[in-house]
């Protein structure tokens, strides 16, 4: 059989050389920036703190990969672009990726196949997938030095299409697909807190309440006195949600779709914008009104919040509700409520950059267990992106252009008797901040015994 990496192909000659080429450049990698994952991922120990939950019911004479290794290099290929187990037919021999899982790059045992780690996805049970989620709340309550006095969640789910009959996949009309909608929740600084696969439909507020009490009671069992804020669009703003966060002393801050009765509430103000800005003959004007409010559905009257707009398009009524007090209309409006925006930004990272919408498993259980890999994955790439200094534009970069500038990079591994040797390309326009972040994500040293 001919060997395909050898032959020679051919590109345009250039100042009337010819130009052939070929893939036998020996042992390189095209992911030479997987190291700084492994760099991040032992300052985090995310693989030990997941492999810790799943059970080992291998055959302990006949196993080769141990669990923790299996699930670096799964979220390893994951943050370099790899999002199928069917990528590990050609990386499990990767240098570059055997030598991030602790394995060394020549001599050492290849990674795990695609089988081996398909079944890895299928082994841990609903109870274990529930012990690997809470996983994570305890991952984002550690990223914490020390309980912080407050701290805003933001919730909201996304539509994940399916790729067949699955478990848990419905039809939903306002998608026109058939697919699950997990619910995301991120704190206000972009660290995942938890992500839960669900059926494709809206939640109901009984759901929403079960989900956010167990997080909450998760949560709670560390911090205490940590003031917690719930904050989403109208699909959460539940009589069941609203009524749990007052019970619990959490504060909430929820769109509100208008109706009737609550637009009526604010026609005064309403009116004056609008009058406002045709005397004015502005392209916009914009205020904002307070009133009480008590839908067919609620327990009683609450805090509503009215954003008015006027444009020359027409009148544009947006509401909040909320339970927080002391804050003017405007500050809460603009300044807390809008900030949930932010939020689908995460949500892409995760879906769109780390590809977390690939639940391609049969079971529903499978599912969960890859969201959490894909979570475990984020992690990864939000501690590269923070070891990285403010003052460099990739600080604020997108996962998919941190990929592209910091993991996608070529590197040659050689490896000796003595020592390991990573040559990476002289050429490289980021080397300086890589050698920047991968100083920064060095281990601290151990203290000098006594």
């Amino acid at each position: 059989m001919p060997d395909d990496t050898t032959a020679t192909f051919p590109f345009p000659a250039v100042s009337r050389k010819k130009i052939t080429a070929a893939f036998d450049a020996g042992r390189l990698s095209s992911d030479g920036g997987v190291m700084l994952l492994a760099q991040a991922e032992r300052r985090l120990g995310i693989a030990e703190r997941l492999a810790h939950l799943i059970p080992d019911r291998r055959t302990p004479e006949r196993t080769k990969h141990a669990i923790p290794d299996m699930i670096r290099a799964r979220i390893f290929a994951i943050a370099c672009g790899y999002e199928d187990c069917n990528d590990f037919d050609p990386l499990r021999t990767d240098p570059a990726f055997k030598l991030a899982c602790g394995h060394l790059p020549e001599t050492g045992v290849d990674l795990a196949s695609q089988p081996t780690l398909s079944r890895l996805e299928n082994a841990p049970t609903i109870r274990d997938a529930i012990r690997l989620t809470y996983a994570l709340v305890d991952q984002w309550m550690d990223s914490y030095a020390a309980p912080p006095d407050g701290v805003v969640l933001d919730i909201d789910d996304t539509c994940d299409v399916v790729h067949g009959h699955q478990q848990l996949s419905l039809f939903n009309a306002h998608y026109d697909e058939r697919c699950f909608l997990p619910i995301h929740v991120y704190d206000s600084t972009g660290r995942p807190v938890a992500v839960v696969l669900r059926p494709g439909k809206t939640p109901s507020g009984v759901e929403v309440r079960a989900h956010l009490r167990r997080l909450v009671r998760r949560i709670r069992t560390r911090w205490p006195t940590t003031q917690i804020t719930i904050r989403g669009d109208s699909h959460y703003a539940r009589p069941e949600v609203m009524a749990f966060c007052e019970q619990s002393g959490l504060s909430y801050l929820f769109g509100l779709a208008g109706s009737r009765p609550l637009t009526s509430k604010v026609q005064d103000v309403a009116d004056a914008v609008r009058t406002r800005r045709a005397i004015e003959d502005r392209e916009v004007v914009r205020d904002f009104a307070e009133t009480r409010h008590r839908a067919k559905s609620w327990s009683g009257e609450r805090r509503a919040i009215a954003r008015i707009e006027a444009t020359r398009l027409g009148l544009d009524i947006r509401f909040v509700v909320t339970n927080l007090t002391g804050t003017s209309p405007r500050v809460v409006y603009e300044g807390l409520y809008c900030a949930r925006g932010q939020a689908e930004n995460w949500i892409k990272f995760h879906k769109a950059q780390l590809a977390s919408d690939r639940t391609s498993c049969r079971r529903a259980v499978a599912n969960q267990v890859r969201l959490v890999l894909h979570t475990a994955a984020y992690w990864l790439m939000l501690s590269v992106r923070e070891a990285i200094p403010t003052v460099r534009d990739l600080a604020w970069a997108e996962f998919a252009t941190l990929r592209l500038r910091l993991l996608k990079i070529a590197v040659r591994v050689q490896e000796t008797a003595s020592r390991i040797r990573l040559a990476f390309a002289s050429c490289c326009p980021d080397a300086d901040l890589f050698r920047v972040i991968a100083a920064t994500l060095l281990p601290s040293p151990r203290a000098a015994s006594p």
